[in-house]
Parts: C-alpha cells; sequence; structure tokens
C-alpha cells in the first residue's frame, strides 16, 4: 500500500474517530441543560426545537462515524467509496443546518427580536446559553471534521478516474486548427 494511501487512511480514521466524542459531549451538554428562573419558569433543551433537531443530527453523525470505523476493517464495505462519498455528503449538510438552527436560537436569546416583541433570554438564562455555546462549538468543531471527511471520500471516488485531458487536447487542436 502507498504511503500517501496509509496517510489518507489514518486521516479518515482519525477524523471518524473524533466525531464520536464531539458529539456525545455536544449531545450530553445538550439534553442535561436545564434552568430554572424565579421569573420565567423552568428552560430545557427541549423547549427548543432547534436543540432536539442538533441532538438528533449528533446522534446520527456519532452512530455512522462508528459504523464507518467498523466497515473500514471489512473488506466488502471499504470498496463502497461511492455510499461512503454520498454519507458524508448528507452528514455534512444536516451538520450545517442543524447548526444553522441552533445559532439562530442563540442569536434570539442574546438579542431578542423588537419587531415581534421578544426580548432577549440569555440575561436571565445565562448558564443555559453558555451550555448551548459550548455545545454548538463541538458540533461545528465535528462539522469541519465531516467536512474534511467529505472532500477525502470526493478524492477516493474520482482519482479513479483519468482526466479528461484527451479530449480537452482533441478540442484544442482542432481550435488551433480552425485558427490558422
Amino acid at each position: 500500500m502507498p504511503a500517501s494511501k496509509v496517510h489518507l487512511n489514518f486521516i479518515d480514521l482519525s477524523l471518524r474517530l473524533s466525531v464520536i466524542p464531539l458529539s456525545v459531549v455536544s449531545i450530553w451538554l445538550t439534553v442535561t441543560n436545564k434552568q430554572d428562573n424565579n421569573s420565567y419558569g423552568r428552560l430545557e433543551f427541549s423547549n427548543l426545537t432547534g436543540l432536539k433537531y442538533m441532538v438528533c443530527i449528533n446522534a446520527i453523525s456519532a452512530a455512522y462515524s462508528l459504523m464507518a470505523i467498523v466497515s473500514s476493517w471489512l473488506k466488502c464495505l471499504l470498496t463502497k467509496a461511492w455510499f461512503f462519498l454520498i454519507s458524508d455528503q448528507v452528514l455534512t449538510y444536516l451538520m450545517v443546518t442543524s447548526g444553522a438552527a441552533v445559532v439562530e436560537i442563540l442569536y434570539l436569546a442574546y438579542n431578542g427580536d423588537k419587531n415581534v416583541s421578544w426580548s432577549e433570554g440569555c440575561s436571565s438564562f445565562g448558564r443555559f446559553c453558555n451550555r448551548v455555546k459550548v455545545a454548538l462549538v463541538l458540533h461545528a468543531i465535528a462539522l469541519f471534521c465531516f467536512f474534511a471527511l467529505s472532500l477525502i471520500s470526493a478524492y477516493r471516488v474520482f482519482s479513479k478516474f483519468d482526466p479528461p485531458y484527451v479530449l480537452s487536447k482533441e478540442v484544442e487542436r482542432n481550435e488551433l486548427q480552425n485558427a490558422s
């Protein structure tokens, strides 16, 4: 096995291994996040759909990463480069959407929305907001891991094909002949 392929496999494995604890800790921070306030009552993650969505996507990404690691030891699944390319892409997009939902929640929690008479909530639920921020940072790091995994998967799929240089050289030759 060439050294570059060994390095690529090591990077792939490291990124997939990194996603698991990042996602699990993000889930734990989010699910255990609750705060009571004498004026406004109790706030839990389950009160906010965007947080529930992020928890689901984190669980899916951790499970998929574990499945991909296990399948890397099985030769029959290792040859399914297209499967990993599509799966990595889909998970990357899902992580982007769930992260965006939580960013919106945090924006509204810190700034409110004067047009609809929503006041900001983080002054009353500061600990809750801080834990959501940490969970979002961990989610973002896992997202960047999946972005890199998507690039690696794309490289693995498309490096099997020759570049279309034969056609482009022929077209270039024809253009030069027509110009003369």
